[in-house]
């Protein structure tokens, strides 16, 4: 357990002694980098802050995106005493004296308590039901940060009494904010150094949103530099030991790396698949685009020839908005070697493509009749549904009828391949033709 108290002098000698990142943590909400939907005017934090209100907050959202210093950050504005809490090392009885003292405390001199608990989503459900009475009286402001899903790792009764508040990732700009602040500010390397526009860069691209991890590399940098004033790309790839890729996300080389990633994974070329997408994820590229971009070549490149491919790859897109980088980058690259490894067809995007165009060019017709919705009254009138084959009524579950309008009946939009399941499913779909056509 660990209590703060910002007017403490002892703070002040040990400044600087502490690591950049907590030397730069914002002292107001509008130092806080990124967050505007959590920050701006009139939002609930913004008004639980103003107001000086009691609180129970959840904060949720991946490793350095500002919980810890948005707890920190209203701790100092409403004026009341911090205690933290980490769930890894506290039990129940840390949990019940922190409470206890804190009722003391607010009767004897009006003392009002903020309780942070990190990594909330670790307590046990007893070590949880331990807050609930200082929650519910309101004899701690509390807030708890978690990295899980807390309506999975929390207990429900915590959870009803509380403020779920969810921060995202912090962006490139934002970023670049922190680093920019962290330069001039006296609290940091005030105006020692400059950081050159490509080391700015690398910095962003390896923070992947966490503003701690752009300060910690920033600071490592600086000591490389030593006593030259710019720090370069050089001085970041020797204190981090990360070779910087050289990769713009909305240049040339952004479209010719996906490309070359495309073009190895239709070529059945699954080592060089897996170097664009090593290439792509540490240069920071959105793995969500990635996925996305995996997602459509299951379709467009293997399709009905390994109809799995779509499912590995919509798995693998799924997995990266669950558990994200750099944990996703194992469940990307099953799905590149899956597709690369996988029979090819572009059966499936040539077909819709013949469809699309000869809807787009006026061919069509209206919907014969027999196929024409029947339900609706006076439908039997108009002749609507007289004539359809129930398909389930007849032998392999396939009727001799026509269900295409006249003026492209007999197009064929599907051509299936002979390359791996697409075979069996140009025989399946051969003998379903010569039924549909015995009856013409």
């Amino acid at each position: 357990m660990s209590e703060t108290l910002f007017d403490d002098a002892g703070a002040e000698a040990q400044k600087g002694q502490e690591p950049l990142a907590v030397r730069m943590r914002p002292r107001t909400l509008d130092e806080v980098a990124g967050q505007r939907h959590l920050l701006g005017e009139g939002s609930p934090l913004r008004r639980l802050v103003e107001d000086d209100a009691p609180m129970s907050l959840f904060l949720w959202g991946p490793p350095g995106t500002g919980k810890t210093t948005l707890a920190t950050v209203v701790s100092r504005v409403t004026d009341r005493r911090f205690v933290e809490l980490s769930a890894v090392n506290a039990g129940v009885k840390d949990v019940r004296a922190v409470i206890d003292d804190a009722r003391r405390r607010m009767g004897m001199r009006g003392t009002r308590t903020l309780l942070f608990v990190d990594e909330v989503h670790r307590f046990s459900k007893t070590q949880q039901d331990a807050l609930l009475p200082a929650v519910e009286n309101r004899w701690v402001s509390f807030i708890g940060a978690t990295t899980e899903n807390p309506f999975f790792s929390v207990v429900s009764p915590l959870l009803s009494r509380s403020l779920l508040l969810t921060l995202e990732s912090l962006t490139d700009d934002d970023i670049g904010t922190v680093l920019g602040r962290a330069l001039t500010d006296e609290r940091g390397l005030n105006g020692r150094y400059t950081l050159s526009e490509e080391a700015a860069g690398h910095l962003v691209r390896l923070a992947g949103g966490d503003a701690r991890r752009s300060l910690t590399y920033l600071e490592a940098a600086a000591l490389v530099a030593g006593g030259n004033e710019e720090i370069t790309v050089a001085d970041v790839e020797r204190a981090v030991d990360r070779h910087a890729v050289r990769y713009d996300r909305s240049g040339d080389q952004h479209y010719d790396v996906i490309s070359a990633f495309i073009k190895s994974m239709r070529g059945s070329d699954p080592d060089a698949a897996l170097h664009y997408l090593a290439r792509m994820i540490e240069a920071g590229e959105d793995p969500r685009f990635i996925a996305r971009r995996i997602v459509v070549h299951a379709s467009e490149d293997v399709g009905m020839a390994d109809p799995t491919a779509l499912q590995v790859a919509t798995a693998a897109a799924q997995a990266v908005e669950l558990i994200g980088l750099p944990e996703a980058r194992i469940n990307l690259a099953q799905a590149v070697i899956h597709i690369a490894l996988a029979p090819k067809s572009n059966a499936v995007v040539n077909a819709i493509n013949a469809a699309v165009a000869d809807v787009r060019s006026g061919r069509g017709g209206p919907v014969p009749p027999h196929l024409r919705d029947g339900h609706y009254k006076g439908a039997k009138e108009l002749g609507h549904g007289e004539g359809y084959k129930y398909a389930h009524d007849h032998p392999g579950g396939v009727a001799a009828q026509q269900h295409a309008p006249d003026e492209i009946a007999g197009r064929e939009y599907y051509t299936p391949t002979t390359h791996g399941a697409e075979r069996r499913y140009g025989e399946i779909l051969q003998r379903i033709k010569n039924v549909l056509r015995s009856g013409h």
